[in-house]
């Protein structure tokens, strides 16, 4: 953590003003700084814990026009002078932006250092590293737990029906406000590896290369029906409320900590379950012949469900999985995904993990073959893990290695 605060030092925040945005975009500023701060080196817009909010609007897939938008998120290290060495991390479904900074809520330490972090693939001493909170999340991001302006209330089933994409129109808006015309690499797993592809299909012009981890082009029939499970057991908790819980002593928490229950057993593998877990008591000798968690394993996944509930909404877990069940990027373009990425000269990584059901390595290697029909540059591996479809998030040093040596293959 030494790393982390010392990158933070001399960033202060300043009485906000108006000031116009970047030069891509037409959204205007509500939180920036004075010119004079820039030139001290106090920029306000970068460091850890940063909160905007931009009149935007961001144009919707559903045809809506959303603003104003808030955006929560940190950065690492310092963006140079041609700023060519801005790597935007994108996080998954339950992730935020805390991904190298200790979590307000939980006091975890962030959920991707083992690779962002001093001598790290992503290195702060080389790269300015950018986390941004997800359009719908509830880490500071507008979402369904946000204030409404026109009423004063959360949004709550308010909040628009959004997609992957809306959620990357949001990230270039705040881009633009922190001046950033050009990644040199966005970088995501699982959900995150659908916000890189998505990046470099609908900006291409701005992303120097993408690392696609764990991931897919689109949600299969099998990914949309573990969704609707998490989904029904929120909406089935009578203190859900139809989504206007949010002034309520009683949350639904029962009905999320079953969502997510469901949802962790598809980020496992069965070997890796059994490895960890067998058949093994809890805490007893013997079967209780009762409905008590029994086994570590139950023990295990009621752990993960109440722990994930202190920091996490049940309706932004409702929104996001809808946004990734409607992740198909080939459907715009004909259903022929390679059209997606005509032309782009954006290099790519892929990386698979041999025990990831959830995302497997076929769905992998379906995005490598569009890239190559398309003519984009593209390496891929897949990893042999017993962690399933959490392996990159846990320690993988091959993972580690590859990233490293592609981003120092592009310059970086």
């Amino acid at each position: 953590m030494a790393l982390i605060q010392g990158l933070a030092t001399g960033c202060v925040m300043r009485r906000a003003i108006a000031l116009p945005s970047g030069p891509c975009n037409q959204a205007i500023v509500l939180a920036a700084l004075p010119d004079m701060a820039l030139s001290m080196g106090e920029d306000g817009r970068f460091g850890l814990d940063r909160r905007t909010k931009l009149l935007g609007p961001v144009r919707l897939d559903s045809g809506a026009a959303f603003a104003p938008v808030e955006f929560a998120y940190e950065t690492y290290g310092t963006l140079n002078a041609d700023k060519s060495n801005a790597i935007l991390i994108c996080h998954a479904l339950t992730g935020d932006q805390y991904v190298a900074s200790t979590h307000p809520v939980t006091g975890k330490p962030g959920w991707w250092t083992r690779l962002v972090g001093e001598g790290k693939p992503v290195d702060p001493a080389r790269h300015c590293v950018i986390c941004i909170n997800v359009l719908g999340s509830c880490m500071g991001s507008s979402g369904p737990a946000s204030f409404d302006p026109g009423t004063g209330e959360p949004y709550g089933m308010e909040f628009p029906v959004i997609t992957i994409a809306d959620m990357v129109r949001a990230q270039a808006i705040l881009l633009d406000h922190l001046g950033i015309e050009r990644l040199a690499c966005v970088i995501g797993g699982s959900m995150g590896g659908m916000q890189a592809l998505t990046w470099a299909s609908l900006f291409p012009d701005r992303v120097q290369s993408a690392v696609v981890i764990a991931s897919t082009a689109r949600h299969s029939a099998q990914n949309i029906a573990f969704h609707e499970v998490g989904r029904q057991a929120i909406m089935a908790d009578p203190n859900w409320q139809g989504g206007n819980y949010y002034t309520s002593v009683d949350q639904p928490d029962a009905g999320l900590a079953v969502a997510r229950m469901a949802a962790h057993i598809t980020y496992l593998s069965e070997a890796g379950l059994t490895e960890k877990f067998g058949r093994q008591l809890q805490d007893r000798e013997t079967k209780t012949f009762g409905f008590d968690a029994d086994f570590q394993v139950e023990s295990y996944l009621r752990h993960q469900g109440l722990s994930f509930v202190e920091r996490f909404d049940a309706n932004s877990y409702l929104y996001i999985t809808r946004a990734m069940d409607y992740y198909d990027l080939a459907e715009e373009h004909g259903g022929v995904l390679a059209k997606a990425f005509t032309g782009s000269k954006t290099r790519f990584c892929l990386v698979s993990f041999d025990s990831d059901w959830l995302y497997p390595t076929i769905e992998s290697k379906r995005i490598v073959r569009a890239l190559n029909a398309a003519g984009a540059a593209a390496s891929f591996v897949e990893l042999s893990s017993p962690f399933g479809h959490d392996a990159f998030l846990l320690d993988a040093p091959e993972m580690n290695r590859i990233i490293d040596g592609f981003l120092k293959a592009g310059g970086l």
